[in-house]
């Protein structure tokens, strides 16, 4: 058991209560960011890296068959394992945004591809459900249950906000605890149906939810009508049968007063150390318990808790998250006069003995009350790839002792990257270049070659464009054709045929205003003259 605090390197603004650790393939991931996506990572989802007492993040991309997925904060998260031919991931629902708005969705986030030089790309998909969905909630919990060779997912709890009828300008943004009904959504057709039960009259939040075959137990929780943490402890178990599923709840006397609780995974057993989380609205649980899961029900026993910091037990709020392999991440709002120049304190907690599981993945069963902090700066780009090195290098130098993994030397995420062979002539060399043009800064220009499928990216500088046009074609909507295809920097419609003016002559007005003119004869123009003479 060790308590390792941890340096968040242009990263520890992201984290927020309310996050996400998710583990896929060996890797940790960040969900939940902090404020919606900035253009470093649009996806909002960062690949996490431990080393050296070093927290940093990369960001992650989505597969182009994708949809887009929300930064959420206290979503239902559980693991899906490989099953019938189906990869290991995600799944994901409910949750709050940054506007506050709640979630109803059910996403599932997978992995898609692997680059030689760690590059993740992950594949997000939206499940549509029929049947009796549940409603937008956050704080509440999603389980997995196996039960005659076929498997299901349990959402119970959570909060939302008053129904419709009810909401008013005095109330609008006033939450309550959701009708204590428990769904079971069947993954493959995407059916649901909602059960009540006699045992549950409560609803509850920011509880537990740790699953063995098809048995799930919710341990601890919040319940908003009494204001109460109760030490209890229910028993689900789920039978799927052929036509509906059958439900039976069983109330256990031995339980956790505890709510934002994390708990770890420890080996391949179902054994959990629960740690962190409140034992009332003022005051956190410094204590850790050990939960088995076994064929005889569940045992709790206390488990020693590791030598917190000063910071951590004086700090009135905490988050975090399980890293799996029995560790987890644990963050505390950095305090004090003057402020901190981070905004938060994060350490990791390792109750494994080293050597010991290895290999093993943890399983996420957390959820964590949001608090508001002020909004920091988002995660700095990076500029640069790897270069002159081979991907059996990379894969060794990852675990080197030399290797700092510093945030300057990761890849732009983008599909393209500014320092491609754009073509068989391209100039661009990344150790030897130097701004071209104005516009230029730390990487160069590139413009867009509509020819091919997709199309493709080019340097400025390597299609010999100027700098004037070069501005004209990004101001335009008009489609540009590299040397390889043409070099047209024009609209691939036919140009509009020049027609010259028309010289027209112009009208005579009407009324015209100006003095009044009288024809006279000569006779009266000598007339005139004699007069005033």
């Amino acid at each position: 058991m060790s308590l390792q605090p941890l340096t968040a390197v242009n990263c520890g603004s992201l984290l927020q209560p309310g996050c996400s650790l998710l583990q896929l393939d060996g890797d940790i991931f960040l969900f939940g960011q902090k404020g919606w996506p900035k253009r470093s990572c649009p996806t909002g989802v960062f690949g996490v890296r431990l080393k050296h007492g070093e927290l940093k993040l990369r960001p992650i991309s989505f597969s182009n068959d994708s949809c887009y997925l929300p930064p959420l904060r206290c979503p239902a998260v559980t693991r899906l394992e490989p099953h019938d031919g189906h990869p290991e991931g995600y799944l994901i629902h409910g949750g709050r945004t940054p506007n506050n708005e709640i979630s109803t969705s059910l996403y599932l986030l997978t992995l898609d591809s692997r680059g030689c030089n760690r590059k993740v790309t992950l594949r997000c998909q939206e499940r549509e459900l029929v049947g009796e969905q549940p409603g937008p909630r956050y704080g509440h919990t999603l389980s997995m249950v196996h039960s005659l060779g076929k498997r299901a997912c349990v959402v119970f709890g959570g909060r939302s906000y008053m129904p419709a009828g009810e909401r008013s300008t005095e109330n609008w943004n006033s939450v309550v605890d959701c009708p204590p009904q428990v769904f079971i959504i069947d993954l493959e057709f995407g059916c649901c149906s909602a059960h009540t039960l006699p045992e549950l009259t409560d609803g509850q939040s920011f509880h537990l939810a740790l699953a063995r075959d098809d048995c799930v137990y919710f341990l601890g929780g919040h319940t908003l009508s009494s204001d109460s943490r109760p030490p209890r402890v229910f028993c689900l178990r789920v039978e799927l049968l052929q036509g509906s599923p059958m439900l039976s709840c069983e109330l256990l006397d031995t339980g956790l007063s505890i709510t934002s609780a994390i708990a770890t995974r420890v080996g391949p057993s179902h054994e959990y150390i629960v740690l962190g989380g409140y034992q009332s609205e003022t005051q956190k649980r410094m204590e850790c318990s050990s939960v088995v899961l076994d064929d005889s029900g569940i045992s709790i026993e206390p488990r020693e808790a590791p030598q917190w910091t000063g910071e951590i037990s004086h700090s009135h709020t905490w988050f975090g998250g399980s890293l799996g392999g029995g560790s987890a991440l644990i963050g505390v709002p950095s305090e004090g006069r003057p402020a901190p120049p981070e905004a938060h304190y994060f350490y990791q907690v390792c109750f494994q003995k080293e050597g010991e599981g290895e290999g093993e993945d943890g399983n996420q069963g957390c959820s964590q009350e949001s608090t508001d902090f002020e909004d920091s700066a988002p995660l700095e780009d990076s500029e640069e790839l790897y270069f002159g090195r081979e991907p059996h290098e990379l894969e060794d130098s990852s675990e080197g002792e030399g290797d700092t993994y510093n945030e300057e030397d990761e890849e732009d995420e983008s599909q393209t990257g500014y320092w491609v062979k754009c073509c068989l002539g391209c100039q661009v060399d990344p150790n030897t270049w130097e701004p071209y043009y104005s516009t230029e800064l730390l990487r160069p220009a590139m413009i867009y070659c509509s020819k091919g499928e997709g199309g493709h990216w080019v340097h400025a500088q390597c299609m010999e464009l100027t700098e004037g046009l070069l501005v004209r074609l990004s101001q335009g909507n008009g489609k540009y054709f590299c040397l390889d295809h043409g070099g047209l920097p024009r609209q691939e419609m036919t140009p509009p045929r020049q027609v010259l003016p028309l010289k027209r002559s112009p009208m005579k007005p009407q009324h015209r205003k100006g003095p009044i003119m009288q024809k006279m004869t000569p006779a009266k123009k000598h007339f005139f003259r004699r007069l005033f003479e």
